[in-house]
């Protein structure tokens, strides 16, 4: 039977045939939903866990276990995750283990362009790299394979269009391999450096086996036609190479890059005229070839940023210009937003309002940096508020902490604010962290964290109260508002801001998008009190908007006017309109 699937899907579909027990991940865009649609499949236990290098590590115990294990997450969470990964290079596995790692050319999601081969050089592990769906199931499910042959952790590398493009997919049955039993191994799982120096030689014979099967591995594979162009490539940008050039050239598809093979390399080349390099991001490829002495065309003409496309590899190799549509009007921008009735729009209106230092976080808070609130000063990484605004007090030194604070949301802190929080309690500065406590993980598509009593599959959980842990940490000032009531919000701020003492606010109200939210009716402007002053657009509202007045209105101003399919009555503007022209 075949089924149509975004690559997420299939991944998925491949760790259930591939009789995967054990699946540990944190949620992260464009990996999420591999973790989504495996929990649908009652034969694999499913969780969500605090971080990745906690999923990671919880993966590698399963596989010492005996049993198949995966996680997944994307490419800045595999940055948190290498410590384990590193380390699980040397210590090999026992049952097969896969890692997800998807990238994010083009930044469609993230805060950074990484080329995660990087890592999988650097802890010496497999790596594998599907072009769509169909090999998203069947690569998964070669990669345990790999890793039980290899002894070691294997990589599959997404990207942003695999992980979320359609394919055809052929189902198969779920073929779950015998346990293997656990044997206390010290010299292989305890890694003091008297073992871990005796495992180094074995992990580079690894290496180099793996490189000699990477030679005739059907991963890696050939195609001829018209030799006059030869094209070495991996994941999509061999669907684009393909779609763009069709049978004018001849193809080598690296379906395992890293190690990656010589020999095949080198025969292909030798019979091509001329051979391009197509990768995103880096030149992982193309240093490999010519470290080889392999002559090749690489980032000189396809560069070094963002993604590669059919359009690209068209006009650099054939020299053919796409053609580019033309408006004969402008056509608005329409910049992401914070949705209406948002709970951290309130929030940041008092932020904005008071002027002070915002060290922000990742998360759908972050565009509270965007206009018209422009209420953010830094964001860097998961959990880098809080540690960032402890470092930029302790530099500056007088009374600085009277105007800054750090902002974060529920499932970051938990995921790696906790610790900046302990180093300000710890190390001693007055500063002001703001939790941003809207029940749920937004900005990944509404996953349940260790704050919100239910765990991935919805069932009852234990959960963490933000307050009670903050003052265990230590931190003895801990204060609850909710950001519909402004003034009040600003109000405790502003007492915050004033102590000699570290503080935490926790700004607290469900997502406006959780269905069990319960919303007020749509407020509604009065055109006869509005004044067109827009005070009520400086909230960046999406549901609001000025418009002309109605022909034989005297008024000469705009009047604004408020989408009712939009509106969720949470009163923020009500609050802002002094001639109280927002009414029920």
């Amino acid at each position: 039977m075949k089924k149509l699937m975004i690559g997420n899907e299939a991944f998925a579909r491949g760790l259930y045939e591939a009789g995967c027990e054990f699946v540990s991940s944190y949620p992260g865009t464009p990996s999420t939903e591999v973790t989504e649609f495996a929990a649908k499949f009652d034969e694999m236990y499913a969780e969500w866990a605090p971080n990745e290098k906690v999923a990671m590590e919880a993966a590698l115990g399963a596989s010492i276990a005996g049993r198949r294990s995966f996680c997944g997450m994307k490419h800045v969470g595999l940055n948190v995750a290498a410590d384990p990964l590193y380390t699980a290079g040397y210590t090999g596995v026992g049952g097969g283990m896969v890692v997800c790692v998807a990238d994010d050319p083009g930044l469609h999601s993230s805060q950074n362009e990484q080329d995660s081969r990087h890592h999988a050089i650097a802890s010496k592990v497999l790596m594998v790299e599907p072009s769509d769906s169909q090999e998203c199931k069947d690569f998964t499910k070669a990669a345990f394979e790999l890793s039980e042959q290899f002894d070691c952790p294997v990589i599959v590398r997404l990207t942003t269009r695999i992980a979320h493009s359609q394919s055809s997919v052929e189902l198969c049955d779920r073929v779950v391999p015998e346990h293997k039993p656990y044997v206390k191994t010290p010299s292989k799982f305890v890694m003091v450096p008297a073992n871990a120096k005796r495992r180094h030689p074995v992990v580079e014979q690894k290496l180099r086996d793996a490189a000699k099967f990477a030679e005739t591995s059907p991963l890696n594979r050939v195609e001829y036609n018209d030799t006059k162009i030869g094209v070495i490539t991996a994941g999509d940008c061999y669907v684009y190479a393909k779609e763009a050039l069709g049978d004018k050239a001849s193809y080598l598809k690296l379906g395992i890059v890293n190690p990656l093979p010589v020999d095949i390399i080198r025969d292909f080349a030798a019979k091509c005229d001329k051979v391009y390099v197509i990768e995103e991001l880096d030149d992982i490829i193309e240093t490999h070839c010519k470290k080889n002495g392999i002559d090749v065309v690489g980032k000189e003409v396809f560069g070094w940023e963002y993604e590669i496309s059919q359009a690209i590899v068209r006009e650099k190799i054939l020299g053919i210009k796409p053609e580019v549509m033309t408006f004969d009007e402008d056509v608005p921008v329409r910049p992401p937003v914070m949705c209406a009735g948002c709970p951290h729009r309130g929030l940041f209106y008092c932020l904005s309002q008071l002027g002070v230092y915002v060290s922000g976080d990742i998360g759908c808070y972050t565009l509270g940096s965007a206009a018209p609130l422009n209420a953010m000063d830094t964001t860097i990484c998961m959990g880098a508020s809080i540690s960032a605004l402890h470092g930029f007090n302790k530099a500056s030194g007088g009374d600085t902490y009277k105007h800054t604070v750090a902002v974060i949301g529920d499932s970051t802190f938990m995921h790696s604010g906790m610790t900046g929080l302990v180093n300000i309690a710890y190390n001693a500065t007055n500063s002001t962290v703001i939790i941003l406590d809207n029940s749920i993980t937004g900005m990944t598509g509404h996953q349940q964290n260790p704050t919100t009593g239910k765990n991935l599959k919805g069932d009852p959980a234990a959960a963490v109260n933000l307050e009670e842990l903050c003052r265990a940490i230590g931190i003895k000032s801990v204060r609850v508002v909710d950001p519909y009531h402004m003034a009040e919000t600003k109000k405790v701020i502003e007492e915050e801001l004033a102590k000699d003492e570290p503080s935490v606010i926790i700004s607290r109200r469900p997502c406006a998008l959780l269905k069990y939210v319960k919303h007020n009716p749509p407020l509604h402007v009065d055109a006869n009190k509005c004044v067109g002053c827009k005070q009520c657009l400086k909230v960046g509202c999406p549901a609001i908007s000025m418009k002309d007045r109605p022909e034989g209105d005297a008024k000469k101003t705009k009047l604004s006017v408020i989408d009712h399919t939009l509106c969720v009555g949470c009163g923020i503007c009500k609050e802002l309109c002094k001639p109280g022209a927002i009414v029920e």
